[in-house]
């Protein structure tokens, strides 16, 4: 009973945390919408942003809504193969319908509460697969390991081709001219990262006597493993493509999403990187689906660096949101928990494991 209670708390705390994201940004987007129906001699009665949204809505091409849909199925097929590549070290074969199954079931989860879905994920597997549940978990830690490797060189790629964009907002955030002959925030930063290296290495053998050391060393350790057991697996080629093509999906999603709506249609490839990492760095914060956190990051890229109205970027963020997050995610969950019992009525797997204890 506490534990069922302690999950409706949970559930719902997030759920507050999300929807109060999300209103705040709504807020915010409604004041600079209503500033500008006013500028423009509109009255303030014929002004609505929800109308607006709404409108935005109904005019949205399908046909690119439906090439999202696509690529976020594939992507999920992909995640499936890059599981069973995973757990086949461990001599478990299951079978790729239940792999697929529960990772749409986990997405589906953490709608409910934020990182839960891996859990789930893991569970359903375990559950249909007759599986050891921490073994199957463990792989996932792997998985989302790799996933944040990528992550990163999703930024690295922002930081590449729309440096002058982000070095140019940074600088007028403080207030600095761009053709300052200072040296610039991306050395200055390399500088006090090499100077932290420098004062750890001297520092090293104290700072091995601290807690604080002990929990870094014990992250890193671990992120390294995680890293170095692709290198044991028996087709490392293929789960590096499935990882790599996973994120190039995800990616097309946003572009996709960008060419079903008027105002961001028009923008290219590069725009496209950036809104994905900013969206991806939103869904990574905790709240359900990414809601609220996903939007602010989304609509921060947007009017920030290529000028879209603020009102736009809040329909653009809702488009791309609640036809994945919510659309897609709860429809193809829902099927998934009613397909899962189905398919498996008389499936009796039978795995025999050939890895070493």
């Amino acid at each position: 009973m506490n534990k069922t209670l302690s999950n409706i708390l949970k559930f719902l705390f997030f759920l507050s945390l999300g929807a109060g994201i999300l209103f705040l940004v709504y807020k915010g987007q409604n004041e600079a919408f209503l500033a500008d129906c006013a500028q423009r001699g509109i009255p303030g009665e014929e002004c609505k942003l929800m109308d607006k949204l709404l409108n935005d809505f109904k005019s949205v091409r399908f046909g690119w809504i439906g090439m999202v849909l696509l690529a976020f199925v594939v992507s999920n097929f992909n995640r499936s193969v890059k599981w069973l590549i995973l757990l086949r070290p461990l001599g478990y074969r299951p079978r790729f319908i239940n792999a697929l199954l529960s990772i749409l079931v986990g997405y589906f989860a953490n709608l409910g509460l934020p990182r839960m879905g891996e859990v789930v994920r893991a569970g359903v597997l375990a559950r249909y697969e007759k599986l050891p549940a921490e073994k199957v978990m463990g792989t996932i830690v792997v998985d989302r390991v790799v996933d944040l490797v990528l992550m990163a060189m999703a930024f690295g790629l922002v930081l590449i081709f729309e440096y002058d964009k982000i070095a140019f907002y940074l600088s007028e955030l403080s207030g600095t001219e761009k053709e300052s002959s200072g040296p610039g925030w991306p050395m200055i930063l390399g500088i006090l990262l090499f100077v932290l290296f420098v004062l750890v290495i001297i520092f090293r053998k104290r700072l091995k006597k601290t807690a604080l050391y002990e929990r870094v060393y014990k992250l890193f350790f671990g992120f390294y493993e995680g890293l170095m057991s692709v290198r044991k697996l028996d087709a490392p080629g293929w789960f590096i493509f499935h990882s790599v093509s996973i994120w190039v999906l995800y990616f097309l999603m946003t572009w996709f999403g960008f060419k079903a709506f008027g105002p961001t249609a028009h923008l290219g490839i590069s725009a496209a990187l950036t809104v994905f990492a900013f969206g991806t760095l939103g869904m990574v914060i905790p709240s359900p689906g990414g809601m609220g956190t996903f939007h602010a990051m989304v609509i921060a890229a947007l009017t920030l660096f290529y000028n879209i109205k603020g009102d736009d970027a809040l329909s653009a963020a809702n488009i791309i949101f609640f036809s994945v997050s919510i659309g897609f995610n709860v429809l193809l969950g829902l099927l998934s928990l009613i397909s899962l019992p189905i398919i498996n009525k008389d499936y009796n797997p039978s795995h025999k494991s050939t890895a070493t204890p």
